[in-house]
């Protein structure tokens, strides 16, 4: 591992200029990315949208982004670098997502991840988040069923309590450090 004393992950509002970073992380991480034409009009027409990424060093390392439709976030899209992966990237990244939420009004959060992506779901659970249905053949590339998982209410003193116990956690742990497979995949 090469450490860069200094480096720190900051998570950003998405811009338009950060499309190019974004796409390619969207093309290394699912087999039908969106195009790049369709993040341009969520971030220049949809008022229901938010996206942020999460920078280090200079550099896109992971992105997400939600509608907030009256009192419900519907997480649309969530991705880290391959390189990035297990390193609390995602982490961080869905904390910020969650505080936009609840900053915005959102009672809860909803989402849809593959059956088989368990690292993604793995991830969505230890933030309370729980499977309530199946979409049925919901991914066009390849039909496979999305497990529909959502939140408590954000007010809910379990799930408060979870949050408050990951940020403390998130707070504690290390900065995410470079390695050879991180440095020079990505955008």
């Amino acid at each position: 591992m090469v450490a860069h004393p200094g480096l720190r992950l900051v998570i950003l509002p998405m811009h338009v200029d950060d499309l190019p970073a974004v796409h390619a992380i969207e093309r290394q991480s699912f087999s039908t990315p969106w195009p790049p034409h369709a993040y341009r009009a969520e971030l220049e027409t949809n008022e229901l949208a938010r996206y942020l990424c999460a920078w280090v060093g200079g550099r896109i390392v992971g992105y997400a982004g939600m509608w907030v439709m009256v009192d419900e976030a519907h997480i649309t899209t969530f991705a880290v670098d391959p390189g990035w992966r297990r390193r609390g990237v995602g982490d961080r990244i869905l904390v910020a997502l969650l505080d936009v939420a609840v900053e915005r009004g959102a009672r809860d959060a909803t989402l849809e991840v593959r059956v088989s992506n368990l690292g993604a779901r793995r991830l969505y659970e230890k933030f309370g988040f729980r499977p309530v249905g199946i979409r049925p053949r919901y991914y066009s590339d390849d039909f496979e069923d999305a497990l529909v998982m959502t939140t408590p209410p954000f007010d809910d003193p379990d799930l408060r309590a979870r949050l408050a116990t990951l940020r403390a956690l998130i707070a504690a742990s290390p900065e995410p450090t470079l390695t050879g497979d991180a440095e020079g995949g990505g955008a």
